[in-house]
């Protein structure tokens, strides 16, 4: 299984094509967004996607009602942040705003945490738990945009940049 990772689109269209498509040719299982979609019509590129959709919110969407009939429409699941569940027997933590993220590491109970928020990249295994944030997909900030890839059967991530 695949999952591909995605945070802070901030309506960069240009920016969420390109993942999209790159993440229908890698052929991920799902995409994990880490919120900060903003406007509702981002929702539209993220229908072309081939994977299951799971996303939080971020401290930047504002338009809530709208972004959730979307994600109904598209079948998109959408929770507030952190969320945790299980996928593939792994407990994954996904939340925008890293808050008590050395905490939430220190206390092994999950295999896997994305979050978004400081539209900066951090790829790293510690203990048993590995934790990603992609860095930012629209660019805005860094002029660097981004997405991660984890191969969940090989436990390896990688960077993308798009």
């Amino acid at each position: 299984m695949k999952l591909g990772i995605i945070a802070d689109t901030h309506d960069n269209l240009v920016s969420i094509n390109i993942a999209v498509e790159c993440f229908n040719r890698l052929e991920v299982d799902y995409v994990l967004h880490a919120g900060d979609y903003v406007a509702p019509f981002t929702l539209d590129v993220f229908s072309r996607l081939k994977a299951k959709f799971i996303g939080v919110w971020g401290n930047n969407d504002g338009e809530r009602i709208i972004l959730l009939d979307k994600a109904h429409e598209f079948g998109f699941k959408l929770h507030e942040s952190p969320y945790h569940f299980k996928l593939a027997d792994k407990d994954i933590l996904l939340m925008h705003e890293p808050y008590e993220i050395n905490a939430l590491i220190k206390s092994n109970c999950y295999d896997l945490i994305v979050y978004g928020h400081l539209h900066r990249i951090d790829l790293r295994q510690v203990g048993s738990t590995m934790i990603i944030n992609p860095g930012e997909c629209s660019g805005w900030l860094t002029k660097k945009s981004s997405i991660a890839v984890l191969d969940v059967d090989l436990w390896e991530a990688h960077i993308i940049d798009i």
